[in-house]
């Protein structure tokens, strides 16, 4: 929603699935201490530290309800300054630069010997060098990035168990890839093997894998 529509109109409410942290303070959720809460005003998912607000909503008959820090100074008219300081690389949101990608999609991925988890990676078109690595398609931070240029692309599967993996390596940098299928697979790597060498693809459109 819009700022001027925040409170006049129901919002879009975000998946509780769709975050790993606090579309607000980036915290991470945890079953104890953050649990999730939805803001009223405009359906995003929050801590309750960022959800201790309340203010008057107008598509609830004005009734008191429950809203992030953000839309109450939106609300009640007060601006805060110090959120418009300058959002650091990990903090550009996915939903943002999903939106606007050569490709985006789940893949799972390892790091040196750690256990595989799922990503939602993402290369945006500002940033077609760029890898981007989120828990969840709605997060507002990155977990990682990865600048691929000058990496080494391995496409033999490492194991039986990840049949459409791939291996990014640079020097001791290595990272460990695998798509659900073999077509995501090869998407993702007509993408790779240009970033790696400082090209963009043309047709950018034709890329784009939302699952």
């Amino acid at each position: 929603l819009q700022n001027a529509e925040l409170g006049k109109r129901a919002p879009r409410w975000i998946r509780d699935n769709e975050v790993t942290m606090c579309m607000k303070c980036k915290e991470p959720f945890n079953a104890l201490t953050r649990r999730r809460h939805h803001c009223r005003a405009c359906g995003h998912v929050v801590c309750w530290k960022c959800s201790d607000y309340k203010a008057h909503l107008e598509y609830d008959g004005n009734k008191l309800n429950k809203v992030c820090k953000d839309c109450y100074h939106v609300i009640i008219g007060c601006t805060d300054s110090e959120e418009k300081k300058k959002k650091g690389i990990l903090e550009i949101e996915s939903a943002e630069v999903s939106g606007n990608s050569v490709i985006c999609s789940f893949l799972q991925y390892m790091e040196k010997s750690k256990p595989w988890q799922k990503a939602w990676c993402v290369i945006p078109k500002q940033e077609a060098l760029v890898l981007y690595m989120y828990g969840a398609p709605q997060d507002v931070k990155a977990l990682a990035t990865i600048p691929l240029l000058g990496y080494t692309v391995d496409d033999t599967p490492r194991s039986a168990d990840l049949p459409h993996s791939f291996k990014l390596t640079q020097s001791k940098s290595v990272h460990s890839f695998a798509a659900d299928n073999e077509e995501l697979k090869q998407k993702w790597l007509k993408v790779i093997h240009l970033a790696v060498k400082g090209e963009t693809p043309e047709c950018q459109n034709e890329l784009q894998v939302n699952s």
